[in-house]
């Protein structure tokens, strides 16, 4: 890639991100690559970033940030400085796209970009300049006369166009930019840039499954294309794990393997009881509607059907009958099916450590986010960055389980406030969406004043709201969810999600919406956030704001 310079990488708080980084920094390593690290958690970090390090650097690599914006317009950077973007927020910015000298982009060739033609976007100035002035005036007057009239006219007519163009610019550009969505998973990317220069490593590979883990577990791409991407994984994880099954020490080899699993969606069940995983799991709580009375009995006749002891249940899963464990997942799946949980089976990977630790992809995704946004203990970002960073290597499994930890600290704050927000009828409909606001002093708000948590919570408070309403229309609408952010600042953290449908294509316009709304109104926003589609907002603007974002969307 980029030998005998030094190299600075720019790296986005989120799961994808971090997997992505951990494969360059072995790459970069197999190749003696000197490189600094510095994570970023948004446009002013970044901006920040660039301007400390933009003397000693000419190289600059930005992972999940960057592809999104006018990268040159926001960091105006010197002819001899070169952006290297790996980023998995589209639509991708025209000018990035088709600047051929500064901005390279990691993307996949068949990911379907959709950019508008050069042509449709950009004018040549030498079209502007007016071809006047250029013949002599020795001719008759008459003849002057008629010239000068055809003058005119090729004058307006070329102004008409170009007004024309300019138009239908803005309408292409509108319909290009107007839904944020996400592309291949840049873990994924980077793995195949190490396969391409045959150096990949079985780790890079799990960093891979779970960097495409992390876009599935926060929802971020369609089905298709998770099961898409997972069985181009696998033939990568038939490739590197075969081993003769008869070897005695087939899991003692480089004590790592991964292997293919078609698993139960249950959150961090291997970690924590069954029990608790069933209550803590978006897609069984929000089925079994588990915030009622009636759902509580759900659960009792669940477990009754499957025929597991109570006792059973509730203990740690490492500790539960052999006996049990075998059919666990069969005997799991049948009884889901007749309580209507269609899809409690889901297809991913599974490695292990050595003879005694195993662990399920999404595990690493839950434990890893909590480490990233763990509010527990006072002190710059960076050390959470930097810990969750170390828990994705093998060799600091302690981090590992204290990020499993946290994270079904998080699931249960997570499911308690679902409970509260759908009890006490806190989701109310605006119209073209559904709003709910956390008060300042509800039970672990200042965890939701995080980004990754916030969405978690919106995507599964939206996913239980759905199915407790009895309303047909509300059942189609997206959420737009508020947090107190800084109580001494007086802000507030705004996301907005699409409709849970089944069909849904996980495109989400409230990131132009947002942008919209808070120009009309003058409202104080900071558009901070690589996801568009999250916003910080002065508390006493929110009324206003709404107010413009419902009849913008009515």
């Amino acid at each position: 890639l980029l030998f005998l310079q030094r190299v600075l990488l720019l790296v986005a708080s989120d799961v994808d991100a971090l997997c992505a980084c951990k494969i360059l920094q072995a790459l970069f390593q197999c190749d003696h690559v000197q490189y600094t690290l510095v994570p970023v958690s948004g446009w002013q970090e970044l901006e920040t970033a660039y301007l400390e390090h933009k003397d000693q650097f000419k190289y600059f690599v930005l992972i999940n940030c960057g592809a999104n914006v006018d990268l040159l317009e926001i960091l105006q950077p010197e002819e001899d400085t070169f952006f290297f973007v790996c980023d998995s927020h589209r639509p991708i910015n025209v000018v990035n796209v088709y600047n051929e000298t500064q901005v390279k982009l990691l993307v996949k060739q068949d990911d379907d970009l959709d950019v508008p033609a050069y042509d449709d976007i950009f004018r040549d100035e030498e079209d502007e300049e007016e071809d006047s002035g250029n013949e002599s005036d020795r001719s008759e007057p008459s003849e002057k006369h008629r010239r000068f009239e055809e003058d005119v006219i090729e004058r307006t007519m070329k102004r008409r166009q170009k007004r024309e163009w300019e138009a239908r610019r803005q309408e292409i550009l509108f319909d290009y930019e107007q839904y944020e969505y996400h592309g291949t998973s840049s873990a994924m990317m980077m793995f195949d840039l190490a396969w391409i220069m045959s150096k990949d490593l079985n780790d890079m590979l799990w960093w891979a499954i779970v960097g495409l883990t992390d876009q599935w577990v926060q929802d971020k791409i369609t089905q298709m294309k998770y099961v898409t991407d997972i069985g181009i994984l696998q033939r990568h994880v038939s490739r590197h794990n075969h081993r003769n099954e008869d070897e005695d020490n087939s899991l003692s080899i480089d004590c790592m393997r991964i292997a293919f699993e078609y698993d139960l969606r249950l959150a961090l069940y291997q970690h924590w009881s069954l029990y608790e995983s069933l209550c803590n799991t978006s897609y069984t709580s929000a089925s079994l509607k588990l915030w009622s009375v009636q759902g509580q009995k759900r659960l009792q006749e669940f477990l009754a059907d499957m025929g597991l002891p109570l006792k059973q249940v509730k203990q740690k899963f490492n500790s539960m009958d052999i006996s049990l464990k075998e059919n666990l997942r069969e005997m799991i799946e049948e009884s889901a099916n007749k309580f209507g949980m269609k899809d409690l089976r889901v297809q991913t990977f599974s490695i292990h450590f050595g003879f005694k630790n195993k662990f399920l992809a999404s595990d690493i995704v839950y434990a890893t986010a909590s480490l990233m946004e763990n509010i527990e203990k006072e002190g710059p970002e960076t050390d959470n960055f930097i810990k969750a960073l170390d828990s994705l290597s093998r060799g600091n499994l302690d981090k590992l389980h204290q990020g499993l930890d946290l994270a079904k600290k998080q699931l249960r704050a997570i499911q308690q406030t679902v409970a509260s927000c759908i009890c006490t009828n806190l989701v109310i409909s605006q119209g073209p969406f559904l709003y709910c606001s956390l008060m300042e002093g509800t039970p672990d708000v200042k965890l939701f004043s995080k980004p990754v948590s916030l969405c978690l919570l919106s995507k599964y408070l939206l996913k239980s709201f759905v199915c407790s309403t009895k309303n047909k229309r509300c059942k189609l609408l997206p959420l737009v969810m508020a947090a107190p952010m800084d109580v001494e600042q007086g802000t507030v953290i705004m996301v907005g999600i699409p409709p849970e449908t089944e069909s849904s294509d996980k495109k989400n316009f409230f990131g132009r919406a947002f942008e919209k709304a808070a120009e009309s109104t003058n409202s104080r926003t900071l558009h901070n956030h690589f996801d568009m589609s999250i916003i910080e907002l002065k508390t006493e603007d929110r009324s206003k704001f709404l107010d413009a974002l419902i009849s913008l969307l009515s």
